[in-house]
């Protein structure tokens, strides 16, 4: 029965998805305007961390299966690429309407799905990826995206007018879509051990992560991306 536990987690990412997608299209949910969106995010934050807990406990039990993996990507395609869809779409929504742009802009959002499709297939056969990534994975996209609607709920209203200004939503769906799947190492996050000399850049970014967290709160989502491609950078770029 053991092997099946980190399935039953798996499965639990996947339903993470599927009621995030439910919020944020369910309307009854607006209280400001923006009630749903944060219901969705928040399933994206549970969905990841089962996405964790699902690879943490299988190495834990050493109950591994080809089974496992597949289904691991069917659920991170739900809940870290049609779900951050969804959010950008109905951000597009929200946002201010431009006559002739705004009822075919929107759909861009769906870039992001797509992407993540080949992103994970991608991740599926490449076995240059076996000890780091190549692309930004798909629950940092994933999270980055569901940051934008507690930022303009919880942040200043500075970024409020950015955010939802359609032609921001659309090169920023055409970039984060391709950074799923552009050609560029980035660290693992998994620690092997914690020997300090070979986790140096992991360390270093889980301790800015905190620090930007407990001053920025939700707006520190981008910028501890931004660093995790920068360290990266330094790690495979420089270092190396």
């Amino acid at each position: 029965m053991k092997k099946h536990i980190p399935n039953a987690i798996t499965c639990l990412n996947l339903l993470s998805g599927c009621l995030g997608i439910v919020f944020a299209f369910n309307s009854s949910l607006i209280v400001k305007g923006y009630e749903n969106l944060i219901y969705a995010a928040y399933a994206i934050l549970a969905a990841a961390v089962f996405d964790f807990l699902d690879g943490a406990v299988a190495r834990f039990l050493k109950a591994y299966s080809d089974i496992g993996k597949e289904l691991d990507s069917l659920a991170d395609m739900v809940s870290f690429g049609v779900l951050p869809s969804v959010i950008v779409y109905h951000l597009f929504l929200k946002g201010e309407q431009i006559e002739g742009v705004s009822n075919y802009i929107g759909y861009s959002a769906f870039l992001i799905a797509i992407f993540s499709a080949l992103r994970l297939a991608k991740f599926n056969v490449d076995e240059r990826q076996s000890e780091n990534f190549i692309g930004l994975p798909t629950p940092a996209n994933a999270m980055l995206i569901g940051s934008l609607p507690l930022i303009i709920a919880h942040s200043s209203p500075f970024w409020k007018a950015y955010i939802l200004n359609p032609f921001f939503l659309f090169i920023f769906s055409l970039g984060m879509s391709l950074s799923l799947v552009m050609e560029l190492p980035l660290i693992s996050l998994k620690f092997k051990n914690l020997n300090y000399k070979e986790n140096m850049l992991r360390y270093v970014l889980v301790l800015a992560s905190i620090l930007a967290i407990l001053i920025f709160k939700f707006a520190a989502v981008p910028i501890i991306i931004l660093l995790y491609i920068v360290l990266s950078i330094v790690q495979f770029r420089i270092i190396r």
